[in-house]
């Protein structure tokens, strides 16, 4: 009999010159075609074909320019210069698949409710019911300076905008009853003005009159996923996300963060079962498992710039490393005078120790190696995936690239059948809806 539960599979993807390896520009099996549409086509025809769930894109408003006060080191080097819009991408994925979700990162930060509302419920729209958004609270001067704004909000004081802002964005995206909708060509009547509403929302960060201009979507709401790791972030996720993305370096602590996050969720009135949480994983695949040692040591140690490293730390930390030499100790005075540094040390010293220095830290944000890496045959990487996924450690995982596509299609070529024949993950689409693809009712 095959077992009630089965995993989840998101592919975890950027509109640009890299995967989130930043390295990935020149692995020697990456194709170059960021800037075709065939490219991103491809990618979502790949993932469909493995019967993903979703796959989704991580985004930035900026390129990073905070190391050295340039972006000159980022350009040079390609440590993420390029980023397209999104929604013209995944509107050129959705023409060309017809089932696996679509997924997009939009700031709470420098967008409105009402733009969010509108775009996703457009998407949701044209795919049919495939939509999905990737809420983000990120801030930092790069982004900053490209958008008008020099005051940044303090951290609780950005989720507890983020907490308005879905408050406004889910309003908007119910302002229609689902039956609002007439079309009565004999009587002229279009819509029931009754089933309709303005929102008027009026908080402390917006004012929102409403309705949306878009009708209620086939999912009632697009899926919202959230990453945040912090005490703010799970309270945040526990009260919202659908599906919530996390960065756990081993099994055993992913266990220990799959039941807070669960029992965040319970205390707050929602069903657990019903919000997934997927690790961020790399998947290294060779004929032997010492080919795809081979192939691991090729993405560890040979293509990231040390100058890619930190500029896309100092990105992430909104601070200037360009001051220090790469073995600088990552001190505890360092920590606390970096806003946001401390928890990505104490997660890189759960990987190599305590003693860090600056390019490990670099280093591990250019790889994001905050997540597991299952690398092997076939069996091996299945072998991995199913003891995380059979301890309460997760429910599936967000599949991050060495190189694309790859590493995408390696995993649906030899992983997924290995999953499917121990009957851990779907062998075909069931339901019309990224909610029906992943169990989630419709609101």
């Amino acid at each position: 009999m095959a077992p009630t539960r089965q995993m989840s599979l998101v592919g975890f993807m950027q509109a640009g010159n890299t995967t989130v390896y930043s390295g990935s520009w020149r692995h020697p099996a990456t194709e170059h075609g960021f800037l075709d549409q065939r490219y991103y086509q491809k990618l979502g025809r790949t993932l469909e074909e493995g019967c993903f769930d979703m796959m989704f894109f991580d985004d930035r408003l900026a390129m990073p320019g905070i190391y050295g006060g340039s972006v000159a080191e980022a350009v040079r080097v390609g440590a993420r210069p390029v980023k397209l819009d999104l929604s013209v991408v995944l509107g050129l994925i959705a023409g060309v698949t017809d089932s696996i979700g679509l997924g997009a990162t939009y700031s709470t930060t420098y967008y409105s409710p009402f733009h969010v509302a509108r775009t996703f419920a457009t998407l949701d729209h044209l795919t049919g019911g495939r939509a999905a958004w990737n809420v983000v609270t990120s801030v930092n001067d790069s982004e900053a300076q490209n958008y008008g704004s020099t005051i940044h909000l303090d951290h609780d004081a950005r989720y507890d905008r983020a907490d308005e802002f879905l408050e406004a964005t889910t309003a908007l995206w119910d302002s229609w009853e689902d039956d609002a909708l007439v079309l009565d060509r004999a009587s002229g009547t279009f819509a029931d003005p009754t089933k309709v509403h303005e929102i008027d929302h009026h908080g402390e960060y917006f004012d929102v009159r409403g309705p949306l201009t878009v009708p209620r979507t086939p999912q009632g709401r697009p899926v919202l996923l959230q990453a945040g790791s912090s005490g703010r972030g799970r309270d945040f996720a526990a009260r919202w996300a659908e599906l919530i993305f996390t960065g756990d370096p081993n099994v055993d602590i992913a266990r220990s963060h799959y039941k807070d996050q669960k029992e965040r969720i319970a205390a707050g009135g929602r069903d657990p079962q019903t919000v997934k949480m997927l690790p961020m994983a790399y998947t290294v695949v060779g004929e032997s498992k010492a080919h795809a040692e081979e192939r691991e040591q090729l993405f560890l140690n040979d293509l990231v710039a040390p100058e890619a490293s930190l500029a896309l730390l100092s990105e992430l930390m909104n601070h200037d490393f360009s001051t220090l030499p790469l073995d600088a100790p990552i001190t505890d005075e360092l920590i606390e005078s970096v806003s946001g540094i401390r928890g990505l040390v104490q997660n890189l010293r759960q990987h190599i120790g305590d003693h860090v220095t600056l390019a490990d830290l670099a280093g591990h944000r250019a790889t994001l190696l905050q997540g597991p890496r299952f690398v092997g045959t076939a069996t091996d990487v299945a072998d991995q995936m199913e003891e995380w996924f059979t301890t309460d450690s997760c429910d599936g995982f967000v599949i991050a690239a060495t190189h694309a596509p790859g590493a995408y299609e390696d995993v649906v070529r030899l992983v997924v059948p290995e999953l499917q024949r121990r009957e851990l993950f779907r062998t075909e689409y069931t339901g019309t809806t990224l909610r029906e693809t992943l169990g989630l009712d419709r609101p």
